[in-house]
C-alpha cells in the first residue's frame, strides 16, 4: 500500500478532493477538518496536522500531481520571538493588574485586530500550559499571584469562540464575493 504521511494515496486524494471542493463552496478549513473527521473516523485535529504536513510535501511528485490546478496552500507559521512573548505576558498582568480580564487586555494589546488577538490568545494559553513557571515568575514579579487551571479553560472557551466569529466573518465575505462574482459572469454573457 503506497502511504503520503501515513494516508493511503487515495486517502490522500480523497481529503485534498474534498478541502478543494469544500474551500470552493465557501466553507471555512476548521469546519472540513471537523466534517471530514467525523465522515472518516479521524480527529479534526489529526485531520489538520495530516493536511498541512501533506502541503509542505511540495518535492514529493505524487503530493505534485495531487495538488495540480486546487490552488491549495499553507500560510507559513511565524512563531513568536522571545522579545514578543515577553511584551506579551507584560501587557496580560498588566491589564490584569489594572482589573482586565486576559481576554481584554489582549484585546486591548492587538488594537482591534481579531486574527492578532486571536494569534497572542493562542501564545498566552500555550504558555500556561507549557510554561506555566514563566507565567508564575512574570506575575510574581509584577505583584501578583499566578493564573489557576480555571483560567486556562476560559480563555480556551473564549479562543474557541473568537474562531467562530472568525469564520462566520470570513463565510459572510465569501457569500457576498461569490454573489458579485456570478453577477459579473451574468453581466459578461449579455
Amino acid at each position: 500500500m503506497n502511504k503520503i504521511n501515513g494516508y493511503t494515496e487515495e486517502e490522500a486524494i480523497g481529503l485534498i478532493e474534498y478541502i478543494h471542493t469544500g474551500k470552493n463552496a465557501g466553507k471555512t478549513l476548521s469546519y472540513l477538518f471537523e466534517t471530514y473527521g467525523l465522515e472518516h473516523n479521524r480527529a479534526k485535529g489529526s485531520v489538520r496536522n495530516y493536511y498541512y504536513a501533506f502541503l509542505k510535501r511540495k518535492d514529493d511528485a505524487r503530493v505534485k500531481r495531487i495538488l495540480a490546478g486546487k490552488d491549495l496552500v499553507a500560510g507559513t507559521i511565524r512563531p513568536f520571538t522571545e522579545e514578543e512573548t515577553e511584551a506579551l505576558l507584560e501587557k496580560v498582568l498588566s491589564g490584569k493588574k489594572r482589573g482586565l480580564s486576559v481576554r481584554k487586555a489582549i484585546m486591548e494589546a492587538a488594537a482591534g485586530d481579531e486574527k492578532l488577538m486571536l494569534r497572542m490568545q493562542n501564545k498566552y494559553r500555550n504558555l500556561l500550559k507549557k510554561q506555566p513557571e514563566r507565567v508564575e515568575k512574570a506575575a510574581k514579579e509584577a505583584g501578583m499571584s499566578a493564573p489557576g487551571p480555571f483560567l486556562q479553560k476560559r480563555l480556551e472557551r473564549e479562543i474557541d469562540a473568537l474562531y467562530s466569529r472568525i469564520a462566520e466573518q470570513l463565510k459572510r465575505e465569501n457569500a457576498r464575493l461569490r454573489a458579485q462574482l456570478e453577477q459579473l459572469r451574468k453581466d459578461e454573457l449579455r
